[in-house]
This record gives structure tokens, C-alpha cells and sequence, in this order.
């Protein structure tokens, strides 16, 4: 009788701690009928020990983790592409107050990881590759368009700042060494509020004009050199030149 009371402590406690290590992942019903989940949760499991159990994605369902599209999400994270759609995934607020946080992190990390993301793109149906992991996605980087001329931004950029800062190959030994180039400029990422605001930046209030928006030079501070005078259809010129030359490679990024 002892023996067959342990068994059945065992058999319980096996029972129980299975139970623990369990998750429940609301997903999108087009990744079920996909086969995504099928293909997906399980290599979860067998490297993780936790359970999975997919269901789908609907206004009420109780799960810990849920995959979708932001929209229908509200959040999250993006993990994979399907045609046209982005894919999130993450924790519910009910799991954040559940035993079972730990284990909707691990699910999180796991398919944030390159195991998680390579496995996502081994994915075929039919010899067809149906999702894309975010990892493999291209990054889009938006190119700002600028009004001003670019041709008169460089003539203007070596007649109005070339005295001072080396603005390309043109004159790059008639800067001052204590000045940046244009080329190191364009490294730093507020570079074209500091090209809109330079004449409120030392020294340039000494010495420049910016007609309809800085004070004319009052008569007993006057300028110490020869003023810098131009208009703000001028200022956009030069941004827009400044816009189409190549950041300077500085071996690492530049700390101020």
C-alpha cells in the first residue's frame, strides 16, 4: 500500500509541476491554418520544457502570450512578417499578475532570440516561405526631402562657411583646425536644428546676419570680423546641401 500511495504522489506531483510549466499563446487564426503554430511551438517546447497550447486570438480569450497584428494587439513587439502583415507578440496584463510570467518571458526571449528567429524562416508550406522573421526584415530609413537649392547650398556653403570650416574636398585645407567639418556635422543627429539654430550657437552671434530674424549689430558692438549675411531662403540651401553630403567616418560615434 505504501508503494502505491508513493506512485501516486509521484504520478500527482509530475502531474502538477507539468501543469506549472504551461503557457497559452492567443494567436492570429491565420497562423494556425498556416501551420506556423504547429511548426513552431513545439521546437519551443523541446528547448525550453514549457508547454504551449495555441489558441485563437479573440476579444475575450484568456492567454498569457498573444501574437497578432499591432493593430489588433494594441503593442507589443514586432517578431515576423507575413505578406503584407507585421506580426507582434506579447504579454497579457493577466499574465503579469499570474505564476506564469516567468515562463510568457522565456517565450518572449525565445522568439526574440536567433534560434526563435531562424526558426520562424525555416518555416515552408508546400516548399513556399510564407513568414519572414523581424531580424531578416530590411530596416526602412526614411530620407528627409528638402526644399532648398542644393547647387546654391554648395556655393553658398564655401563663400559664407568655407572661411571657417572645411565644407568638402574643394577646400579642405583652407578650414580652421578648431572648427568641425561639414562632414563630421553630418555624424551628429540634430544636425539640421544645429544648421537652423547656428546663429544663436558661439561664436556666430558676434559676427552673423540673418536677415528678418537676428538684431542688426548695435553701433558700439560692432561685428570683429566681416559679417556673415543671408537670408533664410539661403539657410535652406545650405541644409539642403548639407543634406546630400556624406557623413564623415569617424571610426566610432562621436561623444559630446
Amino acid at each position: 500500500m505504501k508503494t502505491i500511495a508513493l506512485a501516486i504522489l509521484l504520478i500527482s506531483t509530475v502531474a502538477a509541476s507539468a501543469q506549472e510549466r504551461l503557457i497559452v499563446v492567443a494567436a492570429s487564426p491565420e497562423l494556425s491554418e498556416s501551420g506556423l503554430l504547429k511548426y513552431l511551438l513545439p521546437r519551443f517546447s523541446l528547448k525550453t520544457g514549457i508547454r504551449a497550447m495555441p489558441v485563437d486570438l479573440a476579444g475575450d480569450v484568456e492567454a498569457d502570450i498573444l501574437v497578432g497584428p499591432e493593430s489588433a494587439l494594441g503593442g507589443g513587439r514586432p517578431a515576423f512578417r507575413g505578406e503584407q502583415t507585421l506580426y507582434h507578440v506579447q504579454m497579457t496584463r493577466a499574465d503579469m499578475e499570474s505564476g506564469s510570467v516567468d515562463l510568457a518571458e522565456r517565450f518572449l526571449a525565445w522568439i526574440e532570440s536567433d534560434i526563435g528567429q531562424r526558426t520562424i524562416d525555416s518555416f515552408r508550406r508546400d516548399g513556399t516561405q510564407l513568414y519572414v522573421s523581424a531580424a531578416s526584415v530590411p530596416e526602412v530609413v526614411e530620407t528627409r526631402q528638402f526644399d532648398g537649392d542644393v547647387v546654391a547650398g554648395e556655393r553658398l556653403s564655401l563663400m559664407l562657411c568655407g572661411r571657417c570650416h572645411v565644407v568638402g574636398p574643394v577646400n579642405r585645407m583652407k578650414g580652421l583646425g578648431s572648427t568641425p567639418s561639414f562632414g563630421m556635422l553630418r555624424t551628429l543627429e540634430d544636425w539640421e536644428l544645429r544648421f537652423r539654430k547656428f546663429h544663436l550657437l558661439n561664436p556666430h552671434p558676434s559676427f552673423t546676419q540673418v536677415a528678418g530674424v537676428t538684431e542688426p549689430f548695435h553701433a558700439s558692438f560692432p561685428s570683429p570680423i566681416a559679417p556673415i549675411e543671408m537670408t533664410l531662403q539661403e539657410l535652406e540651401a545650405i541644409i539642403a546641401y548639407m543634406n546630400e553630403i556624406e557623413a564623415a567616418d569617424l571610426g566610432a560615434p562621436f561623444e559630446h
